[in-house]
């Protein structure tokens, strides 16, 4: 197969991956284009628990190999893939674009972040480095090293279907081991691209295998069997929580990064203009489908008003259409689902006592997905709006008297993924970065948005185990080993 959008359409059929080798299903579901649902990319199969069980034996089988290969292999197939990914971001940005329905200059932005993980963990490859001390016992030497795990099940959201799945399976190649990779139902095209890309970078048969299909039967394979030594999984709380659960009982190391509900404070002596723009961008860009939207604007009593009007004159500016098309800034809801289940939202909020502007459905010459992005003023605290994730491009506004409530009504909520503060005050800013209680922190700057060089994660409800992304990744991936030598 190749990445090339001329091969994707309704008589393309695509298999799981396994072993190097196509595997096919009668099972399939079909692969619809969000802005134009009759626009059908391809059919993918559906892999059973038996698909799956192969899929984690060819994995065990190909890892003493992959582990034996050593670090230099393994930095020049990561790099590889790294480049090959760069080269073909034209092509993948329009297939992912298609397939999710990120707005076309996000999902060539998403890919190129895809490249740079991949080139990122390639040096990693090479940095894996452990400890050696003398043992307070004389004539021994102690060495702390790091190893790789063994067989990883990935399990990752449709949200960024190219991004999210390279900062797991770029770390876990580092590091030395192998992988069965279950992508969101949504968005297997994008991922079945990126597996055929570290194919052709040289990765051997077996290291990387591809199955596609329900989390209900894919994921619980994955998270039952005692041939997987750990999984990382990215999406919902609840699925998240019976992650963990079901990976405890089994004895398998787990990941899980589960969403966010997340505050983007603004204060008084804030500058209004730059706060209003990474409002508009964490809340309503990539249709407000991201786990570090800034879902919740907190704003101070003696700003509120104006910020408000800024806020809504800056969304009046904002184009909804076909996400690959010129012009458009916001592409459509990713599914007819998750369409109505922001509309439910938006709903019970007006019932709550919001006044909502914008929220409406956008027609269209065709049936997608396209919902004008919502701004749901006059709202408490303990509202649905401000409690539970939507996922989609709504943002509410609570007012607050000053900075100690606005802290606190930040604070106040079940996740705690990602926290933002817009302020000229050094002490308030200062303040704010250690007792936000979240795993990531911005100032004067979008909820959204991570390098790629540096941890991401949350606290409480957002997120489980070790960091993702940068060096913190290692933590996740191997295990330590303690050996001592005597010298004699």
């Amino acid at each position: 197969m190749t990445t090339s959008s001329t091969q994707y359409g309704p008589d393309a059929v695509f298999d799981n991956l396994i072993g190097g080798a196509r595997v096919p299903s009668d099972d399939r579901s079909t692969n619809t284009n969000p802005s134009d649902p009759s626009d059908v990319i391809g059919r993918y199969a559906r892999a059973d628990a038996a698909t799956v069980a192969s899929a984690i034996d060819a994995a065990r089988a190909a890892a003493p190999a992959w582990v034996d290969l050593g670090s230099q292999q393994r930095f020049a197939i990561l790099d590889k893939a790294g480049s090959l990914i760069a080269e073909r971001a034209d092509e993948l940005g329009d297939l992912l674009a298609r397939e999710e329905g990120k707005q076309l200059a996000e999902a060539e932005g998403e890919v190129l972040r895809a490249s740079q993980i991949f080139k990122f963990f390639a040096g990693e490859t090479i940095r894996n480095t452990g400890e050696v001390v003398d043992s307070v016992r004389p004539g021994l030497m102690a060495e702390m090293t790091h190893e790789p795990i063994g067989v990883i099940g990935i399990i990752t959201p449709w949200n960024f279907p190219i991004a999210i799945p390279a900062w797991k399976i770029a770390p876990a190649l580092a590091f030395g081991n192998t992988i069965v990779f279950k992508p969101a139902e949504l968005v297997p095209a994008s991922a079945y691209a990126l597996v055929d890309i570290l194919a052709e970078a040289g990765l051997p048969d077996g290291v990387l295998n591809l199955v596609m299909g329900p989390g209900s039967v894919v994921g619980d394979a994955l998270t039952t069997s005692a041939k997987v030594d750990a999984v990382t999984f990215t999406g919902s709380v609840a699925v998240g929580r019976s992650v963990i659960a079901s990976a405890a009982a089994h004895q398998i190391r787990v990941q899980c990064e589960m969403g966010g509900k997340n505050p983007l404070v603004v204060l008084g002596d804030a500058d209004l203009e730059p706060a209003a723009e990474a409002a508009i961008n964490g809340a309503f860009f990539s249709t407000g489908q991201r786990c570090t939207a800034s879902s919740r604007l907190i704003v101070t009593s003696d700003v509120h008003d104006e910020f408000v009007a800024l806020l809504k004159e800056k969304m009046a500016a904002l184009t909804v259409g076909d996400a690959r098309a010129e012009g458009v800034a916001i592409g459509p809801v990713v599914s007819r689902t998750q369409l109505d289940q922001d509309l439910d939202y938006i709903a019970k909020a007006r019932v709550e006592g919001g006044e909502v502007t914008g929220g409406e459905l956008i027609d269209s010459d065709t049936e997608g997905y396209f919902l004008a992005p919502a701004l749901v003023t006059g709202t408490k605290p303990g509202d649905t709006i401000n409690v539970e994730e939507v996922f989609g491009p709504v943002a509410s506004v609570i007012e607050v008297a000053d900075y100690n409530e606005a802290l606190a009504v930040a604070n106040d909520t079940e996740f705690g993924l990602s926290a933002g503060i817009f302020t000229t005050s050094l002490k308030y800013s200062t303040h704010f970065k250690r007792y936000a209680d979240a795993g990531m922190v911005m100032v004067n700057a979008p909820t959204a948005g991570v390098d790629y060089h540096v941890s991401f994660g949350g606290r409480k409800g957002s997120s489980y185990g070790p960091r993702e992304q940068a060096r913190a990744a290692r933590e996740f991936f191997t295990v330590h080993k303690t050996t001592y030598t005597n010298a004699g």
